[in-house]
């Protein structure tokens, strides 16, 4: 049944030789790694005006100049990216390059704060998409955490299904959104341009406003750099591209790069000329769209396009944590896990925590964006920081020709960047303490992890000159009662076994019984050692534990193995297991942890 299922939603498996046919050209890359940062203008012009009318709404004109340095720093962001594309062309991006450059401490607070930061893009995205369907209808406005969870859902199936299947999927939505919003932008200069769109501005650019102080517009400004999140996906996810790599993800950075600059520009002027002043139910990118389309099919179309975007910019998410998870598995600071591919050809297992992540996100934060974004932005600007920072360290060890004019982007980013996270931490320490909770504990996870396998590979570690002791092997058959399975599992025990060993647990206060199974099964293998052990607390676990440890001292001093053989049968059908006990499996558990113990199942198939 689970098979089936299984199939219908993600599909035949693919053969590891298909794997080339799953990279991605320009065209499909922009819509799978580009939906977070396009669909981000949907609320960051947003985030920078609910700050500024905590003064008034004279403030709003504010949001220009703010969203002038937004721009310094996506064209700073954009040519280092860049940069990194082509210096680390395997991916993983803010990870590599501090690891690299930086040392490792720098690395894993990049790579912590990313994996983190890709959960808060699903929250976030998908949170903002059910903000945008119940602007749209109100009715749905109780009932948004529900309906982004089945979101959720339907991305993490949509993304198992493998790569190019997300990718051709996602064009539709995303390129929708780039011709609306354009439409919008281009129609809203137009109508101003024709004198059709009055001027509404709450304040003329320039005006004084009362009350106004550095503080609330650097808190306005790191809240509409969140805008920004989702440029670094690209450098981490290079390998998806088809080749030449980094020239194709390099090209695709850029193309992003100048349509998200266009997009963020044109939506802060119409909403500033507008005079959009942001409400609880409805969002101001919706208020743009009622001002410039009116209540039509245009109105309809752009919140039907913003919803599918911001739902699946999740997919961002989606494509880059997988891969940087990889990344510090394959450096071993993360389970192996997640360098397996699944049926697909993707990283399921990546895909499946970042599913479960988010949807722990959204239920605690109850689907509220406003809620989100801050811890959002410090978890995207901390690898930011970083990445610049190591680029500008590359460039002086290094110091490759130009290197002097390619550390400007570098240093600008990084200058940049770090004020904003030391706005975030002086301004919205309250709201993002959670974040400098969790990185010491993932980072003391990191390093947990990297010491286990560490010890792990010294203990495995075979030596040059290796012999082989064996001398004989004691094989422990545990039997419940005396049937076919029981017969085949002592005649399997003999063909492994030097020494073997019948053991019976009995529960019965009826000593006749226990007396009458040992005849029996006397007569049965009159050749064969039976050990009747009585248990009068009805445990199997303790005398078999119990036993076991005692032939296990006794069999290494004769110098041989001790294997403990467990019977079971098989049902033919799935759901009959539940009708027999599961003393094998607690059986199974129990032994495992003991040391100098082979345990073995002898598995017995039923027909019917």
């Amino acid at each position: 049944m689970w098979s089936v299922l299984k199939r219908y939603l993600i599909g035949k498996p693919l053969k590891s030789s298909e794997e080339g046919d799953q990279k991605l050209g320009r065209f499909k890359a922009l819509a799978l790694l580009s939906s977070d940062a396009l669909s981000s203008i949907a609320y960051g012009t947003e985030q920078i005006v609910l700050v500024l009318v905590t003064l008034s709404t004279g403030a709003i004109w504010y949001s220009l100049p703010l969203a002038g340095l937004v721009l310094i720093l996506l064209l700073a962001l954009v040519i280092s990216y860049r940069q990194i594309i082509h210096a680390y062309p395997h991916g993983g991006g803010a990870y590599m390059v501090s690891s690299e450059n930086l040392g490792k401490t720098s690395g894993l607070i990049a790579g912590g704060s990313l994996l983190v930061d890709y959960m808060l893009t699903v929250a976030v995205s998908v949170s903002a998409g059910t903000e945008a369907i119940t602007s749209a209808i109100p009715a749905l406005y109780n009932q948004r955490v529900p309906l982004a969870i089945l979101i959720v859902f339907l991305i993490t199936a949509m993304n198992l299904r493998g790569l190019r299947e997300s990718a051709s999927f996602l064009m539709f939505p995303v390129y929708l959104f780039v011709a609306v919003i354009t439409l919008l932008i281009i129609t809203g200069f137009l109508k101003i341009a024709l004198g059709t769109a009055p001027f509404h501005a709450t304040a003329t650019v320039g005006a004084v406003v009362p009350g106004i102080t550095l503080g609330l517009l650097l808190r306005a400004f790191s809240s509409g750099s969140s805008s920004l999140t989702g440029v670094e996906a690209i450098s981490n996810a290079v390998p998806f591209f088809k080749k030449p790599q980094s020239k194709n993800a390099a090209a695709t950075l850029a193309l992003m790069g100048g349509i998200l600059g266009f997009f963020f520009a044109g939506i802060t002027f119409l909403n500033y000329w507008y005079g959009i002043i942001p409400t609880e139910k409805v969002t101001v990118l919706s208020q743009i769209g009622k001002a410039i389309f009116g209540n039509g099919a245009f109105y309809y179309l752009l919140q039907f396009s913003t919803a599918f975007i911001l739902a699946l910019a999740a997919n961002t998410g989606f494509s880059a944590f997988p891969v940087l998870a990889y990344n510090l598995a394959k450096d071993k600071y993360m389970p192996h896990m997640y360098l397996a591919k699944g049926d697909r050809l993707g990283y399921s297992n990546g895909i499946m925590t970042l599913s479960l992540g988010s949807i722990l996100l959204i239920a605690l934060f109850n689907g509220e964006t406003s809620r989100l974004i801050p811890l959002y932005a410090v978890g995207v600007f901390i690898p930011f920081t970083l990445s610049q920072t190591g680029m500008l360290v590359k460039w002086h060890r290094e110091r490759p020709k130009n290197w002097l004019v390619k550390s400007i982007s570098n240093f600008i980013g990084a200058l940049i960047s770090f004020a904003i996270f030391a706005i975030l931490f002086f301004y919205r320490l309250n709201e993002i303490w959670p974040f400098f909770l969790i990185m010491p504990i993932m980072l003391l996870i990191f390093y947990k992890i990297h010491d286990h396998y560490k010890k792990t590979a010294l203990q495995l570690k075979l030596e040059d000159s290796v012999s082989i002791s064996y001398t004989g092997s004691t094989v422990i058959v545990l039997i419940s009662n005396i049937t076919l399975v029981t017969n085949q599992a002592l005649n399997y025990a003999y063909t492994i076994g030097d020494n073997v060993i019948a053991m019976h647990v009995s529960f019965d206060d009826n000593p006749d019984k226990e007396t009458e199974f040992d005849n029996d099964f006397k007569m049965k293998y009159p050749e064969i050692r039976l050990v009747n052990l009585h248990s009068s607390y009805r445990s199997v676990i303790h005398p078999v534990l119990r036993f076991v440890k005692l032939i296990e001292a006794q069999s290494t001093k004769k110098g041989y193995t001790t294997t403990v053989l467990i019977p079971q049968f098989i049902p033919k059908k799935a759901w009959q297991h539940i009708l027999h006990n599961q003393t094998s499996l607690r059986l199974r558990a129990a032994l495992a942890t003991k040391e100098n113990i082979v345990v073995a199942t002898y598995s017995h198939h039923l027909k019917k």
